[in-house]
């Protein structure tokens, strides 16, 4: 699966299946915003100029100009490829690839040859990326077009979409294939997002729910229970029905969740004050997918929606602005440890500047610290400091590859 470093420029050829269609961005955690600026071609060098290293469990991260891959156990630099603009990243779904949302669409970056490979879903501002029951979704919201695909597909070049779907009007959405085949869609248009609709395997409309005010982000809990945040709650989709979770407060809006198939309740953040320019939360919300049962936990410190994610075990991790990874047991709604890991810190107001941001795999929680251009990997469950680098631009966002973990 390893390769040298190609020394080129990538081409861009947009996928056959879907090349009548304008894709468009977003990733999978993060606030209500969409992509913006122009992206480049990708060159794939080391920043001296010389051969990229072969590298294992790759993670890739992207700074102001570029991005770079980083070994998963040392964090050294295997390779720096010059990329223009603002750009996202997002695990693919296999031990290879990972999907780069640029201003132009979907690319595909190839880990082992450290490089884009042909494959491009095209479309403006590309969304959301989720990756559940073995396939990978892909959300334009420019056009409002999902698309679904195998990951296992990437390793032969473009992948052939299973399924593609166009959704009535364009908006900032997000969609998810069970594993029964029906496809879960957001509802909406440029100027409001109300719920979503259960599709069939012939887009034939199954169910809907429209109780769900500036619906935003999705996540998977145990037992397939499909929870997206609301402006006043969460809407729960399982066995073909929905189910409404208020907020206590009237405008309590859980806009980012993170989910594990070892729990069955799902970490959320939560805003309560609708007239802030930006709220610096210090609670986060736990949503029982059995019970129905929405529970809101003080950190004492703020986090910015970068912040969440979970560990092996199901915990609910986040990372404050207090510098630690507070880790929260999601049965009993309390913390149960702090690992210190970067210095104090302040959520920027502009969404797209850089600020730490947590991504986790298997038992690893990597930590970017955009201050000191570092990056830091922790043990979940001792706290220790596995591995930190110093890099020669600051981290903004941080993904790698996961089939496996």
């Amino acid at each position: 699966m390893k390769k040298s470093l190609r020394n080129r420029s990538a081409s861009a050829v947009a996928l056959t299946a879907v090349a009548a269609l304008a894709l468009s961005a977003c990733g999978s955690q993060d606030d209500d915003t969409d992509t913006g600026k122009a992206a480049g071609g990708g060159t794939g060098t080391t920043s001296d100029g010389t051969p990229a290293a072969e590298v294992d469990d790759a993670l890739v991260v992207t700074y102001d100009g570029g991005l770079y891959v980083l070994d998963g156990s040392t964090l050294e630099i295997a390779a720096d490829v010059e990329l223009e603009g603002f750009n996202r990243v997002n695990p693919a779904g296999d031990d290879r690839h990972v999907m780069v949302s640029t201003a132009s669409g979907f690319r595909v970056f190839d880990t082992a040859a450290q490089d884009f490979t042909e494959a491009e879903f095209p479309g403006e501002k590309p969304g959301h990326v989720v990756r559940h029951a073995g396939k990978t979704v892909l959300f334009v919201d420019g056009t409002g077009e999902v698309v679904v695909f195998d990951p296992a597909d990437l390793a032969d070049g473009t992948p052939e979409p299973s399924r593609t779907y166009t959704s009535p009007e364009p908006h900032h959405g997000v969609a998810i294939e069970l594993e029964n085949g029906e496809l879960l869609t957001t509802l909406g248009d440029e100027e409001s997002r109300v719920g979503l609709a259960v599709l069939g395997a012939d887009d034939e409309e199954l169910a809907r729910n429209e109780d769900c005010p500036g619906v935003h982000g999705e996540a998977a809990a145990k037992d397939e229970a499909i929870v997206v945040g609301c402006q006043d709650g969460v809407l729960i989709y399982q066995d073909g029905e929905f189910t409404k979770v208020d907020s206590p407060d009237d405008y309590g809006r859980i806009g980012n969740q993170a989910g594990s198939e070892e729990s069955a309740v799902l970490l959320g953040d939560y805003k309560s004050d609708p007239d802030a320019e930006l709220e610096r939360p210090e609670r986060v919300s736990l949503i029982d997918t059995v019970s129905g049962e929405l529970r809101l936990v003080e950190l004492g410190t703020s986090y910015s929606f970068r912040s969440l994610a979970r560990g092996p075990h199901g915990e609910a991790l986040v990372l404050g602005t207090d510098g630690a990874i507070h880790v929260i047991d999601p049965e009993q709604g309390e913390v149960t440890d702090t690992l210190p890991v970067v210095g104090e810190w302040q959520e920027p107001l502009d969404w797209q500047e850089a600020r730490p941001t947590l991504f986790v795999r298997g038992h690893t929680a990597y930590v970017s610290e955009p201050a000191e251009r570092a990056l830091h990997a922790v043990d979940i469950e001792s706290g220790e400091t596995l591995a930190s680098i110093t890099l020669p631009e600051a981290v903004n966002e941080v993904t790698g590859v996961v089939a496996g973990h």
